[in-house]
């Protein structure tokens, strides 16, 4: 049974996001995963050591907080990645949670290694699966380039293929032009395009159809659906009519 996979636009080990990160972690252990919070910095690997050991005890806090162990992976290249004492170290945690930074680097150094095959062979078996911004945008089949909107996008990890996350929605068009907007809202045929506030996260529970909304503000439907705006306790499929 595959785990619960949570879309999340910002917010990542703040305490506005812990009952989600608590409820993910209970998911997991109902599938009989160790109650065991994974932390995989790599989209932020080329930043400073301050700025990791910053997240590193962000998230040890949040442990603290929720009342469950965190572990800080240091994942910060491919070979990191392809470490087998790291992969090993993945295996029946209940929740792993790749956070922010750039997601064209976290797919590059993730993807075909022995890490990403256990984070997807431990949520196949029911752990719980967490990606915010970055590691939101990362799990579809490509990753649009939102400073050079003209490049080919990035090969993303194609977990959910169909599904393209804008993070940060709410104050996403602050940074870019109006121009820009309009590129990335369109979206190859067959593809869903969301946007996912800051504090909120859009939730597939394992064993579920429908995503549902968790967090303080919206999660917006782009493009692939009818547009629509969802609050917290909202539900929707998102599959394209017919599938």
């Amino acid at each position: 049974m595959d785990g619960s996979l949570a879309l999340v636009g910002s917010g990542e080990y703040l305490p506005a996001m812990a009952a989600l990160e608590k409820s993910l972690i209970g998911d997991g252990e109902r599938n009989g995963k160790q109650a065991r919070y994974i932390q995989i910095p790599t989209a932020a690997g080329r930043e400073s050591e301050d700025r990791l050991s910053y997240w590193e005890n962000l998230g040890k806090r949040q442990g603290e907080l929720i009342g469950v162990e965190t572990l800080f992976l240091p994942i910060f290249n491919r070979e990191d990645a392809n470490n087998p004492d790291l992969a090993q170290q993945i295996k029946n945690s209940a929740l792993m949670y790749m956070s922010g930074g750039d997601p064209h680097y976290l797919a590059q150094t993730l993807m075909g290694t022995l890490v990403w095959d256990a984070i997807v062979e431990n949520w196949r078996g029911g752990a719980s699966l967490a990606g915010c911004s970055a590691g939101a945008m990362v799990l579809s089949s490509h990753i649009p380039n939102f400073r050079l909107l003209k490049s080919t996008p990035t090969a993303g990890l194609n977990l959910l293929p169909e599904i393209r996350v804008i993070p940060h929605f709410n104050k996403f068009f602050k940074w870019i032009p109006e121009s820009a907007a309009k590129l990335l809202l369109h979206v190859p045929d067959g593809s869903i395009l969301i946007g996912v506030d800051e504090l909120t996260a859009i939730v597939k529970r394992s064993g579920q159809d429908d995503w549902v909304v968790c967090g303080q503000a919206k999660v917006h439907v782009l493009n692939g659906l009818p547009d629509r705006q969802l609050i917290d306790g909202e539900r929707i499929l998102l599959t394209r009519p017919g599938e």
